[in-house]
């Protein structure tokens, strides 16, 4: 079986979820440990109580999955999403090696994991705790302009490693395999609150949102907010907050694509509309 592209497959959206750090413009919530894998489906209501109204309905599949063809070395048959973790751990560590794993994913649960992070990241806040990839390390780089500070473009570096990881993988690979895996992402998004619902339609949807994020031609100004209290912040970067109101009221996924800097995000848009050609009806 080629394990390549098993990453990009359930968690390239929420690798831009990764990329975003330690999410500054949710200020209003300090980071929380990760949540026990089993809790990962329960703890969604907390950011998605609300399913988009396209998530939502009933209606006909948008963009079916065709059933993949089994092969020897990929046999068209799956354990129950609670067996397998295994089978989802043991490609992810002949793609990475077991280090890359931990250094750059939450493998427990995966699935689920993904699938939760993936359905919130056209919603105001998705939960770090979630995520099936780990932040980016260090912390928001900024540059003082006069007044105002800015996002300085030393920031983007930071993201670099991830984003070359995965625009390298070929997205017609990455669908192959995802739809290897469907059965189980489908499983998942059906114990998120969707019982009838269609996961490729949703993530065709959120992918859609994602290459719709402006991107602006210069650093985008931050205000960092003041929250009172006895206890200082040890953290203050995880309190600032977009200047310009029409970012600041983007999704957590728009926000994320903002913040990795322009020349990554156009080159994962890119990538997107590649591996969305791979899954979806044209548009």
């Amino acid at each position: 079986m080629k394990t390549r592209t098993i990453v990009l497959v359930t968690g390239l959206l929420v690798a831009l979820l990764g990329a975003g750090g330690t999410l500054w413009w949710m200020y209003r919530a300090q980071p929380q440990p990760p949540a026990p894998v089993a809790e990962a489906p329960a703890a969604a209501p907390e950011t998605a109580s609300a399913p988009a109204p396209a998530a939502a309905a009933d209606a006909a599949e948008r963009h079916p999955i065709e059933a993949p063809v089994a092969t020897a070395s990929a046999p068209a048959s799956l354990p129950p999403l609670d067996e397998a973790d295994g089978v989802v751990q043991a490609a992810l560590a002949e793609l990475l090696t077991r280090q890359g794993v931990m250094a750059f994913l939450n493998a427990d649960g995966f699935v689920r994991r993904a699938v939760v992070t993936v359905d919130n990241l056209a919603r105001p806040h998705a939960a770090s705790r979630l995520w099936p990839v780990q932040p980016t390390p260090g912390k928001l780089q900024l540059l003082l302009a006069g007044d105002a500070e800015l996002i300085a473009a030393d920031n983007a570096r930071r993201y670099e490693p991830f984003v070359g990881f995965v625009v390298s993988v070929e997205p017609a690979r990455a669908a192959a395999l995802y739809r290897r895996l469907y059965p189980l992402f489908r499983q998942a998004y059906a114990e998120l609150g969707y019982p009838k619902g269609q996961f490729n339609d949703r993530l065709v949807e959120v992918i859609d949102h994602l290459l719709a994020a402006p991107e602006p031609k210069q650093p985008p100004a931050l205000k960092l907010v003041d929250v009172k209290g006895e206890v200082p912040s040890t953290r203050p970067w995880v309190r600032y907050e977009y200047t310009d109101p029409a970012l600041e009221s983007l999704s957590a996924g728009q926000k994320i694509m903002v913040r990795i800097g322009s020349t990554h995000e156009r080159r994962l848009k890119a990538w997107l509309s590649g591996f969305r050609k791979a899954i979806a009806a044209p548009r």
